[in-house]
């Protein structure tokens, strides 16, 4: 019996020290391994930070260059008809639009359907002015149809996109 509690004396504080030894490694490793994480989280947000707000910008410039009165500016000539004019500024809207596309990915979803939606609306303004003026007109009516009819909306439909994605950026900045 005498042999037990000398083997027990010597297995015990040895057990002890082993379990105490693990539990602290384990700690060790799982401290090290969250701070790694935190560390690669903070990198990642270091590098994407940047890229978003890039995109925002991207966006914010496609949304002024699709607004009519900076688009007709950019786009019309004198003697343009204004079929030529339609064809040109619908032509431009794509371009920028195809241009910025992958832009969407650092955006909100709310905040992508905002500038899909402008977009959209800016291409049925024009399209319907444009068909409700003669053959015969010139670039330069269809330019003033244009922006009496956007003067003559609530909200121009950039500028409602343009507030709603600067709202967000200064969410996203906080």
């Amino acid at each position: 019996m005498e042999t037990f509690y000398d083997i027990l004396k010597i297995t015990l504080p040895a057990l002890l020290v082993m379990i105490t030894a693990w539990l602290v490694i384990r700690h060790m490793l799982q401290d090290d391994q969250d701070r790694r994480r935190q560390d690669l989280l903070l990198q990642t947000v270091k590098t994407i930070t940047p890229v978003k707000l890039q995109a925002y910008e991207r966006i914010v410039l496609f949304l002024e260059r699709i607004s009519p009165e900076s688009l007709i500016m950019r786009t019309a000539k004198p003697d343009m008809t204004a079929m030529q004019l339609h064809s040109a500024l619908i032509s431009n809207i794509r371009s920028e639009f195809e241009h910025n596309l992958s832009q969407q990915i650092y955006m909100s979803n709310e905040a992508w359907e905002m500038v899909k939606n402008a977009k959209g609306t800016v291409v049925r303004v024009i399209n319907t002015i444009a068909t409700q003026l003669p053959p015969t007109a010139t670039g330069q009516e269809l330019s003033r149809s244009l922006i009496e009819e956007v003067m003559d909306m609530d909200t121009e439909p950039c500028r409602a996109a343009l507030n709603f994605v600067k709202a967000e950026l200064g969410r996203i900045m906080m």
